[in-house]
């Protein structure tokens, strides 16, 4: 009996792409409102629960899936012989609608995981306290990390609809 890698990468993708989109909306629904809220509280507890506990373990979860995310995507189509393809948006000799359409996804899902990990994460970094920086450094990388979320937050959902337009029966015509 031969092992279909193929449903592997697939469920890996999926998963870590729902980790991936949930925590980013998590963050801009949930955790960034949230700690606005405390931080005016005068009387509450503040704002150092979740950016001390919650924030350090949710930034892991999310920068972790979108990386998975990626390689589990770029792996599906190397695996189909379609990563070119895809990258060059079909416009190279035998391209076709679909490369065009799981590429716009592709480069898309590319964008934000830059984002992720050069922009997010190292002002993340700042904001939290877990690299040393000034008040004045503190409240611009809390500015560029949001900007950059908020970002990720609007590509994720044509990045959604082009990743599963051309699989799902939704195809976009060009």
């Amino acid at each position: 009996m031969e092992f279909a890698v193929e449903p592997l990468i697939r469920w890996l993708h999926i998963l870590a792409g729902i980790t991936w989109i949930g925590l980013l909306y998590y963050f801009n629904a949930v955790q960034v409102p949230a700690q606005a809220e405390a931080t005016a509280d005068k009387d509450g507890p503040g704002p150092a629960a979740i950016g001390k506990y919650v924030a350090p373990r949710a930034l892991l979860w999310f920068r972790w899936a979108a990386l998975v995310t990626w390689l589990t995507g770029a792996w599906y189509l190397l695996n189909h012989g379609d990563f070119l393809q895809a990258f060059a948006l079909g416009l190279t000799e035998g391209g076709v609608a679909y490369h065009t359409q799981i590429g716009i996804g592709a480069w898309l899902g590319t964008i934000m995981l830059f984002n992720v990990w050069v922009i997010i994460w190292p002002n993340q970094k700042k904001v939290l306290g877990m690299v040393e920086a000034s008040d004045e450094e503190k409240a611009s990388a809390k500015r560029r990390a949001l900007l950059a979320s908020r970002t990720n937050t609007m590509l994720s959902i044509p990045m959604v609809l082009f990743m599963l337009a051309p699989t799902h029966g939704f195809p976009l015509s060009f």
